[in-house]
């Protein structure tokens, strides 16, 4: 009895892992990871040095209008807007939009 009934909990969460796509969040949400350290490092290194350039700073981050450190907004806006993009990129090229339909 107790081994039919974890049989059909195990057979039901499975069931349900097919059906949501659990297993595609688990590897997109892996993916994103990986993805934002890269954009990351992008901002880091490459971005906010030059656009500290302009700034007459080191660094993008260390930028400041009075109290506020304007700078570390600024470098997280664009870090955001440069994930989406890249998301937003590799969802259109691998076609991943037949995969959001709910399954009927």
């Amino acid at each position: 009895m107790v081994r039919e009934q974890i049989k059909g909990t195990l057979a039901g969460f499975i069931d349900f892992i097919r059906d949501r796509g659990v297993a595609g969040f688990a590897i997109g949400f892996i993916l994103g990871g990986a993805a934002q350290k890269l954009v990351q490092a992008l901002m880091d290194d490459i971005m906010n040095p030059l656009i500290g350039f302009f700034f007459n700073t080191e660094n993008l981050t260390q930028y400041t209008v009075g109290a506020f450190k304007i700078g570390d907004f600024i470098s997280a806006l664009i870090n955001f807007f440069i994930l989406a993009l890249v998301v937003y990129v590799a969802f259109k090229l691998l076609q991943l939009e037949k995969l959001d339909r709910p399954k009927v």
